[in-house]
């Protein structure tokens, strides 16, 4: 799941200042999810835009609206539905919202009113912790499901470095060492000796280095 996060009032107000009319657009996938972007996030944001501009001695009129998923073009031919009714768009989706709004609607002016921060789960309520960094070239079959790419401080292929100190990252004390669970997981499963295998230098070019990344399914395509 994608977690994001929303922007200051103050910033986004500061975006949408010269226009008039304003579409609030959410989205009922992962931004939905992690509280940030859904049907209740956009009525709330939708009222703190027009406070904020009738503070700053300006009228706003908002209109409020959820698609299914705003990274999809199916889901983004509903903006037809408010042809003529918006100078410009808030995004409250993650960033790939915004730039597939921005790939299909070639003249819409549209904002992001969230922050993406990473792909992560839910460990309790109301708290999010990254689990993914996406970087095309899964490890997890080495390390016990557990990933260091993306959950340790200096992403290390053999860990852990000489700083981890009593279970926990040297980088931030409050974040346990995931190395030292990864051992910690591998024992449990009868497979410590696995840590003996030692990694090679990790191939980036996965990981978004070299541009944006596509996919493409040949059995899917039409």
């Amino acid at each position: 799941m994608i977690i994001a996060k929303r922007k200051p009032v103050a910033e986004i107000v500061d975006m949408v200042k010269e226009y008039d009319r304003v579409l609030v657009l959410g989205c009922s996938g992962c931004v939905s999810v992690c509280s940030a972007g859904g049907a209740r996030e956009v009525e709330i944001m939708a009222s703190l835009l027009r406070l904020g501009c009738q503070k700053a001695g300006k009228e706003l009129k908002t209109i409020e609206g959820t698609l299914v998923r705003q990274c999809d073009k199916e889901y983004i031919d509903s903006l037809d539905d408010w042809d003529g009714q918006y100078d410009a768009i808030v995004s409250m989706a993650c960033g790939v919202g915004v730039n597939f709004i921005a790939n299909l609607r070639p003249t819409a002016r549209v904002y992001p009113a969230v922050n993406t921060s990473f792909m992560g789960g839910s460990v309790e309520q109301g708290v999010w912790t990254e689990q993914c960094a996406g970087c095309g070239n899964c490890i997890l079959h080495l390390t016990a499901g557990l990933c260091p790419v993306a959950r340790c401080a200096k992403s290390l292929m053999n860990g852990p470095c000489g700083g981890s100190v009593n279970g926990h990252c040297e980088i931030n004390q409050d974040i346990p060492c995931i190395w030292q669970e990864i051992h910690d997981r591998l024992e449990r499963l009868s497979r410590r000796d696995d840590l003996l295998n030692i990694a090679p230098i990790r191939d980036w070019s996965t990981a978004g280095h070299g541009g944006p990344r596509t996919t493409v399914r040949d059995d899917l395509t039409i």
